[in-house]
Formats: structure tokens, C-alpha cells, sequence
């Protein structure tokens, strides 16, 4: 079990940088038992967990210290009183003619988890869920056997299972390094999903006084 990348602590709270191929919950078997949870308990048994991040996915997770803060988190959650960003690296340049003053655009596209397939999760206009996205370019880079890629900052308004992933692959822009939702070049781009949580703001558990934390994205590509 390797170190804990603990960005902040206190009797209520933790925020924790995990590491992208660590799950946030143990998973069916011995093999899988490694985890977020488990080496946060091992340090501080009272730590709960709150949310997830996709075991590709590395970046900034908040745990509760006892039954109550996890409460008041998990409210602050449901009620969208956190705001997350993210950062990303996608196959090509999404179309930003839309976009608002500040450089940001919307997806509104509806989600439901693809049985026959899952874990993905895919556009469904009938059945799915209501899920939005907001998104930005950062950055436009060149990618060997892709071209012209963007960086781009990620908000997710709703909180939908594999969201960011799936938003931006139906505008054509899948995730490089995507082992679920990318293929060919864009896949073999990265060794691992380039998927960030880069920044959270939240409402302390105990205070209530709105906090935040920061975390760089630790690919360059």
C-alpha cells in the first residue's frame, strides 16, 4: 500500500489527490481490495466516503470524518453546492462558436448507464437522465498521429456516471487515453486516461464557511 496523498485534514474533512488506477471503494475480490477508502481508513478510521472519482480518473476526492460531516457533504453534493473543474486532453478541437463571454459552452445531453455494456454509459434521448456539462478551452496542442488536441477546463453540473467521458465523445472528442470510450490513435495517445480533478470548492462540513483546493493536472500532454 503506497503513501496518501493527503492535501488537507482536520477532525471533519479530508481531501485527498488520488492516483489515476486506484479505486475509490474496494472492488469483488482480494486483488481489488486496494483502495482511496481503505488507505484513508488506515490513517484515519473515522474517514467516510462522500463521492468517487472513476478508477482511471485521478485528482482531488473529499471524505468525512464521522457520520455527521459525511451527512452535510453528501447534502452539499445533492443540493450542488460543490463546484468541481477538471481538466482534459481530447481527440481534436471542440467548436466554441457557441460559447458564452468567458470562453465557456454547454452540453445538455441525457445519460443512462449501457447495460448490455456496461460500465459505459451513453446517450440516450428517451430514457436517459437530464446531464450538463460546461467546458472551455484551455489550450490547443499538437499530438503526434493526431493533430491539432485541446486542453480543456470541465465542469460537470450534474454528476451523471462516466459524464465528461461521454459528453465529449458525442461531440466527437473522445478523451485520449480512454480505454472505454476511445479507439485507434486516440486511445494509444496516453498510458492512461488524461482526466484530471484538478480544482473542488465546497461548504466545510462543520462551519459551513465555503473552502477550496487546487490540484495541477499531472500529464502535460
Amino acid at each position: 500500500m503506497t503513501r496518501l496523498n493527503v492535501v488537507h485534514a482536520d477532525e471533519h474533512l479530508l481531501v485527498l489527490d488520488k492516483p489515476a488506477g486506484l479505486l475509490c471503494v474496494p472492488g469483488r475480490g482480494p486483488d481489488k481490495a486496494d483502495c482511496l477508502s481503505a488507505r484513508a481508513q488506515a490513517l484515519y478510521p473515522d474517514a467516510l466516503i462522500v463521492h468517487r472519482l472513476d478508477m482511471a480518473t485521478s485528482g482531488l476526492v473529499v471524505m468525512g470524518r464521522g457520520a455527521a460531516a459525511q451527512r452535510a457533504l453528501s447534502l452539499a453534493f445533492a443540493e450542488r453546492r460543490v463546484l468541481k473543474r477538471y481538466e482534459a486532453v481530447v481527440a481534436g478541437v471542440p467548436d466554441a462558436s457557441g460559447a458564452d463571454a468567458e470562453g465557456w459552452s454547454d452540453i445538455h445531453l441525457p445519460l443512462i448507464v449501457d447495460w448490455p455494456n456496461r460500465p459505459k454509459s451513453k446517450v440516450d434521448f428517451d430514457l436517459g437522465k437530464s446531464s450538463h456539462t460546461r467546458w472551455r478551452t484551455l489550450q490547443v496542442i499538437e499530438v503526434p498521429e493526431l493533430g491539432p488536441c485541446a486542453r480543456l477546463a470541465l465542469e460537470p453540473v450534474t454528476g451523471r456516471s462516466h459524464q465528461l467521458r461521454v459528453h465529449l465523445l458525442a461531440l466527437g472528442h473522445p478523451m485520449l487515453g480512454d480505454d472505454l470510450y476511445a479507439d485507434g490513435a486516440a486511445l494509444a495517445a496516453s498510458p492512461r486516461l488524461l482526466l484530471h480533478a484538478c480544482a473542488i470548492t465546497l461548504p466545510h462540513p462543520h462551519t459551513g464557511q465555503p473552502m477550496g483546493w487546487t490540484s495541477p493536472a499531472p500529464f502535460s500532454a
